[in-house]
């Protein structure tokens, strides 16, 4: 028996056996995980009801189950409002020995609940924190990990040259880092937009974006170019995000006027006045 798990251990290291991954969610993240991987020579199956076309090199599959029958490791990247759903499709038709990792951003508690249902299936469950915007990096975009599985995925995931840091053996650690992480970087997204749109007002729109970017190193214009474009777009999940994120805090006893003004800013651009 301790033959056959070092020879497996072996014949991976050296290439000669593929790792099985699932992908789950076809949208703007899940697609480039399932493309990139595939890239690297991963064998990659997918499966999104909505988006029916996959990536080139990627195995379609009808559903979630088909999808993650076999497979060593399932990420899912559907969306919070979906994650919990998916995660029961997917259990019961996993391998005992597959990893199901839950990359969709969601409160500490939300993923501490989908870690006991995974538990109950005898499943390793990974709460998965991205920490920035995946069409930047790609596939190299940093990872926290934390879960039962975080280390094991932290290894998997270092094999390929994905960023990734395991903090802990509880799911629910990484959602909590990246929401305090969010605090910050959604605050400062509409701090900007609130600064540029009055300087637009007054016809200083250039000069206070040059003032910005100048505090905020040297990639400071790509920065702040990034946050004027992708905010009014993604307007709709990072509200989301940020109302989790003031919840947290909550939890904490944490005041949270900063994360209440970046919420009635997203609001606005999610929902702008019909007069």
């Amino acid at each position: 028996m301790r033959d056959t798990i070092l020879s497996t251990i072996l014949g991976a290291a050296e290439g000669s056996v593929r790792m099985r991954v699932a992908v789950l969610g076809l949208g703007e993240a899940g697609s480039i995980y399932a493309a990139d991987l595939a890239r690297r020579g991963v064998d990659v199956t997918a499966a999104d009801p909505a988006v029916p076309a996959v990536p080139a090199g990627v195995t379609p599959a009808g559903d979630a189950g088909e999808a993650v029958r076999g497979a060593d490791l399932v990420l899912s990247l559907v969306g919070g409002r979906a994650a919990g759903a998916v995660l029961e499709e997917a259990l019961p038709a996993m391998a005992p020995a597959g990893i199901f990792a839950d990359m969709n951003t969601a409160a500490p508690a939300e993923k501490r609940r989908l870690a006991n249902r995974a538990e109950q299936h005898g499943i390793p469950f990974v709460d998965v924190a991205i920490l920035a915007p995946v069409p930047r990096a790609r596939i190299g975009t940093p990872l926290v990990l934390s879960g039962a599985g975080a280390d094991k995925l932290r290894a998997v995931l270092t094999g390929w040259g994905i960023p990734a840091a395991a903090v802990g053996n509880e799911a629910g650690v990484a959602a909590g880092l990246k929401l305090l992480r969010s605090v910050f970087m959604k605050s400062l997204a509409t701090t900007i937009l609130e600064s540029v749109t009055a300087a637009r007002a007054v016809g200083a729109e250039d000069w206070v974006i040059d003032q910005i970017a100048s505090e905020l190193g040297p990639s400071g214009h790509a920065l702040v170019e990034r946050i004027l474009e992708g905010t009014p777009v993604h307007a709709v999940r990072r509200e989301a995000e940020m109302c989790d994120a003031r919840s947290f805090l909550e939890t904490l006893g944490s005041p949270h006027p900063m994360t209440d003004g970046a919420i009635v800013w997203l609001q606005s651009l999610s929902r702008p006045d019909p007069g």
